[in-house]
């Protein structure tokens, strides 16, 4: 693609999310809802790429899937993926009382007790249901504000939405790429603050090496090296739909990081921890895992970039 190509594509992504952080939330909610569902059944039809790959994941999920199976889920994941963002677009006109009747959390009291035992708390989450909705919840309803990590996104100015957008939210959003993110996230956690990082998939070459349903895959190391650096709690956390208007949320007991074994080896096991975690919620609900790019390391090309 030509620059001038690309940079048009850029502007017309960038001007299509202004216009549905602009106009969706103006919508009455059965209407926006009826939208989201149509958009999605639209580009489970087309069998565009992103509907395949969703498909070829989940059928390591759900090995025993045949194809009118996995037809049936990624219908369904297409149409989760919707709600996420229908509710994504919506989440900053919701009042604190909204955001907290949209939520149902399990094991809230591993992540209360953790902040005030003062030593920081890392929540660990996969790309399942909307954690855009489960960070509101906590700076709404618990009150208290959390730093994550955005990756860079272009044009800079689409990526400048979505920071402003999380940070009415309540959230400090730190850029993913420069390396000063880790030193900040650390500071934070120090400090006795709450980080929160989406962590189920990262192809650099810092990644930690997984399985994950059956084959291996690699997921960040960030959240096992801040527990093991600053002494701070690693959560893992699990999102779904039900079919009811409520996301339900999962707070799993804290990843413990081992006595032994040198600091790579620490960090692979409690990565692995995380991705079993993970795993688990993801087998209950595998139509809300929003996993529509490669991330098996036998689906990427020999250098290991996505093919």
């Amino acid at each position: 693609m030509s620059a001038g190509a690309s940079d048009l594509k850029g502007r017309l992504t960038d001007g299509l999310y202004g216009l549905g952080w602009g106009a969706v939330k103006t919508l009455p909610e059965p209407a926006a809802a009826r939208l989201f569902r149509t958009i999605a059944d639209q580009v489970w039809k087309r069998r565009g790429k992103s509907v395949l790959r969703l498909e070829s994941n989940l059928a390591r999920v759900v090995p025993d899937a045949g194809p009118a199976r996995l037809a049936e889920l990624s219908r369904a994941g297409m149409r989760s993926y919707m709600r996420y963002w229908m509710e994504s677009f919506r989440l900053p006109t919701w009042s604190p009382e909204r955001i907290k009747d949209s939520i149902d959390v399990t094991g809230a009291h591993h992540l209360t007790e953790g902040l005030d035992a003062g030593n920081g708390v890392i929540i660990a989450l996969p790309h399942l249901g909307n954690w855009d909705l489960a960070g509101a919840w906590v700076t709404t309803d618990l009150k208290v504000p959390f730093t994550t990590v955005a990756e860079r996104l272009e044009p800079a100015t689409l990526y400048d939405r979505f920071v402003a957008y999380r940070e009415g939210l309540g959230m400090e959003v730190l850029p993913h790429s420069g390396g000063a993110a880790f030193g900040t996230l650390a500071r934070r956690l120090r400090a006795g603050g709450l980080v929160c990082l989406v962590a189920d998939r990262d192809l650099s070459a810092s990644g930690v090496e997984v399985s994950f349903f059956g084959a291996t895959a690699r997921m960040p190391a960030g959240p096992a090296l801040l527990a093991q650096q600053t002494g701070a709690l690693l959560l893992p956390v699990t999102l779904w739909y039900d079919g009811t208007p409520v996301m339900k949320a999962r707070v799993h007991p804290a990843v413990e990081a081992p006595r032994e074994g040198t600091r790579a080896e620490r960090t692979a096991v409690m990565t692995q921890a995380l991705a079993d975690a993970f795993a688990g919620g993801i087998a209950e609900h595998p139509e809300d895992w929003h996993m529509l790019q490669r991330l098996w390391l036998d689906d990427l090309d020999p250098r290991g970039e996505p093919t």
